[in-house]
């Protein structure tokens, strides 16, 4: 039987790609056990996301009741947990903030937007952490196996 080279290399590509195939479907890192709980940043550097991101961590938590949510807030994205907060149609957020809590759910405030944008810690929705950077703690908890969501 004669084979042409055209059908030799055919067959190496076939052959190279599904091994490939099998690297890519393990993932090829540190994975997560199928039984652990997936957690999740909502990162909100901007006030005007912060009622969307609100909305899909509420659905993700009716999809996932087991997930782990870490909201983590700086710039302009903190003033959705400031006392007196509310949307451009007057709604206090202070009630979904406190619904989600309810369930889990973290909320972080950089320090260091606190401090550039000379605003009272005090003033700072009771339950929510207070951290030193907020880019440092996304960072931190990506490296500990957090998922990273940008509504």
């Amino acid at each position: 039987m004669k084979v042409s080279f055209k059908s030799l290399a055919i067959l190496g590509l076939v052959g190279s790609m599904m091994g490939l195939t099998g690297c890519a479907s393990t993932g090829g890192g540190k994975m997560a056990k199928s039984t652990d709980p997936i957690k999740v940043i909502y990162h909100v550097n901007d006030v005007a996301d912060a009622g969307n991101a609100m909305r899909n961590a509420k659905n993700h938590l009716e999809a996932d009741p087991t997930v782990k949510i870490t909201f983590v807030t700086h710039s302009k994205g903190v003033d959705f947990l400031l006392e007196g907060a509310a949307d451009k149609n007057g709604n206090p957020y202070n009630i979904s903030v406190e619904k989600l809590m309810a369930q889990g759910v973290q909320f972080d405030v950089c320090n260091n937007t606190l401090h550039s944008r000379k605003i009272d810690p005090k003033t700072v929705l009771a339950g929510v952490k207070i951290v030193p950077s907020g880019v440092a703690e996304i960072g931190k908890l990506e490296a500990s196996g957090f998922v990273y969501i940008k509504p």
